[in-house]
């Protein structure tokens, strides 16, 4: 892992601002017997990929697809079309597949929009694996509503892992207002009632596992996405139970986690900054606050100047992947 950059695959669907920002596209990759898997997201009603109002290739938003040897893809799966016929969490219609894992019948895909997790099996199927429901919490002061007034927050689930037991762990960025500490993360079996196996969180953006069981939990805002200046964070949920706050400082919205084969942690810094991206690599594991980017300290970036990098994912013997978003202009 040496810093070096390859685009390994250009051209997907994706939609941004003319400056870069408030991007769409591909957001998570996995790997399968050797192939490269990406999910592409959305974020709106998934009939707005039928009513012309996006250009082409507009129907490959919301889809699971796989790379092809020459740089193309195939579609594999229609997420966002689950969402249509299905609507797991029976509210507003609304898909933005945002994390996929690959399992040993299939995937799992978190949909942030349709606030569900959903399988993918070998036959290219979709179901639902677990639903989030809302949360009731405080309406902020500024929508001007009577005092003690509640409204519902989404859970808006952003990451999944898998554990040495063998359950999926799922990461709750949250919807509006974004309270701080209203954040989990749930425990999901199949079959069963999703479970939370750690809360207090207030933007979880991914996790990951270690090779001794503890969790490493990244918040794009700890503070809250509504705070004057939101402030990133990376937590690691121990074994026993336990926590440590293992960076407070330095990060601005950070977006990706990966625990690499080196023992580092990898987080991808201002994965929402068009240009302005970066991979960092932690190489004391334990708690400290980062230093502003001056000088040599702990966080080194390894990759910059990327539009949209979101997240990372191992292969290939402990290679980095990077998950990007290329902006069509």
């Amino acid at each position: 892992m040496d810093g070096q950059q390859e685009r390994i695959a250009t051209g997907f669907p994706s939609l941004a601002a003319p400056d870069g920002s408030g991007a769409a596209g591909p957001h998570d990759i996995s790997i399968r017997g050797g192939d490269v898997y990406v999910i592409v997201g959305l974020g709106a009603d998934p009939a707005i990929l039928d009513d012309g109002t996006l250009p082409d290739p507009a129907g490959d938003f919301g889809k699971l697809v796989r790379l092809l040897d020459d740089g193309a893809w195939k579609i594999v799966a229609d997420v966002a079309g689950y969402e249509t016929t299905a609507n797991p969490d029976g509210g507003a219609l609304d898909s933005n597949p945002y994390a996929v894992l690959s399992g040993a019948d299939g995937f799992v895909v978190a949909d942030a929009g349709g606030n569900d997790l959903l399988g993918v099996d070998a036959d290219n199927v979709v179901s639902t694996v677990a639903v989030f429901p809302d949360v009731m919490v405080d309406a902020p002061v500024f929508l001007g509503l009577d005092a003690g007034a509640k409204i519902p927050m989404q859970s808006v689930p952003t990451t999944v892992t898998m554990g040495s037991d063998g359950a999926y762990y799922v990461g709750l960025l949250t919807g509006f207002p974004f309270p701080a500490g209203a954040a989990s993360i749930y425990k999901v079996v199949a079959g069963q009632e999703p479970e939370v196996f750690a809360e207090g969180f207030t933007n979880v953006s991914d996790i990951a596992f270690d090779d001794d069981g503890n969790l490493w939990v990244l918040e794009i805002a700890a503070n809250s996405l509504l705070a004057e200046a939101p402030a990133g964070g990376l937590t690691r949920v121990n074994a026993d139970g336990t926590r440590d706050v293992v960076v407070s400082e330095g990060l601005v919205m950070p977006t990706g986690v990966a625990i690499g084969p080196d023992g580092n942690v990898y987080i991808t810094n201002c994965g929402v900054c068009p240009g302005g991206g970066a991979v960092l690599r932690m190489t004391e594991v334990e708690p400290v606050a980062v230093p502003p980017a001056t000088g040599d300290y702990t966080l080194t970036p390894m990759m910059g100047a990327m539009v949209g990098v979101f997240g990372l994912t191992l292969v290939f013997g402990g290679a980095l992947m990077i998950r990007r978003r290329f902006i069509t202009p």
